[in-house]
Formats: C-alpha cells, sequence, structure tokens
C-alpha cells in the first residue's frame, strides 16, 4: 500500500512534501494546524499559576485551608444571636420561640416531635440564619486577614 503513494504530493492545509519519505512519516516534529488568524495574541492571564515556579505548577489551596478560627465563631454567634434576640414575631424572638419549643417537645421525650410541630419551623429558619451568619463571617473575617479587600 505504501508503494502506491511514491510521488510527490502537498496535503493543502498541513504543509507540502512527500508522503512516501519515511523521515516525513517517522519525524517527530508535530504538524501545526492551527494559524494566526485563530490563535489569540493575548494569553489567558490565570490567577492560580505561581510567578516564578517552573515546570508550569499550579497552586490550588494550602494544605490547611480550612483554619479553625475562634473569632469567626463566636463573633458569627454573637452576630446571631443579638438580632434572633428582637422580639419580632408576636412580641417573642426567634430564639426564644425555637428554645421554647425545644423544651416543649422535651417534655415528652421518647417520642419524636410531630411533623406538623412548630418545632421543625423554629430548628430550620434558626439554624439557617446562624448558618449564613458563619459563612459571611468567614467570607468577610478571612478575606480582611488575607487582604482580598
Amino acid at each position: 500500500m505504501a508503494a502506491t503513494f511514491s510521488s510527490s504530493s502537498a496535503v493543502i492545509g498541513l504543509g507540502s512534501g512527500s508522503l512516501s519519505s519515511p523521515s516525513r512519516i517517522s519525524s517527530p516534529k508535530k504538524i501545526c494546524l492551527g494559524s494566526g488568524f485563530v490563535k489569540s495574541p493575548v494569553t489567558a492571564r490565570n490567577p492560580l499559576r505561581l510567578a516564578g515556579t517552573p515546570g508550569g505548577k499550579f497552586m490550588c489551596f494550602e494544605r490547611n485551608w480550612l483554619r479553625r478560627d475562634l473569632n469567626v465563631i463566636g463573633f458569627g454567634l454573637i452576630g446571631w444571636l443579638a438580632p434572633s434576640s428582637i422580639p419580632a414575631i408576636g412580641g417573642k424572638s426567634l430564639s426564644g420561640l425555637f428554645f421554647e419549643s425545644i423544651g416543649t417537645e422535651l417534655a415528652h421525650f421518647p417520642t419524636p416531635p410531630p411533623l406538623a410541630s412548630q418545632f421543625w419551623l423554629w430548628l430550620v429558619t434558626w439554624h439557617l440564619g446562624l448558618f449564613i451568619c458563619l459563612t459571611f463571617g468567614q467570607i468577610g473575617f478571612k478575606g480582611r486577614t488575607e487582604e482580598y479587600f
């Protein structure tokens, strides 16, 4: 089959030369299919690439990226307990309603709270607010200490 391609021919778009030439087929050179029109003259900036590292190494996360910081936990808890203690729901606070429902449900301890109990509403609402406060506290505190803003 190789003998049938013994004549010199040009392949449009890939370059010119003999296809039967063994040096052309077994050559370690790669054929470039890109053009200057398609290739952007501006290289994409990767913020994760380290400036001075050889070999194109990337920095993903620090090894200890989830550091326990008691300041964040303390300020986040205080930051949630203060607004959730304002008596805004029928003269009662969200924290008061949640803790009161815990006491009511513990009164009949071996049986779990029914699905129609107000306990589940106060539980989900109180904890959702707490987790949102802690998340924003973590973002704000760590962003400030690591000079993101």
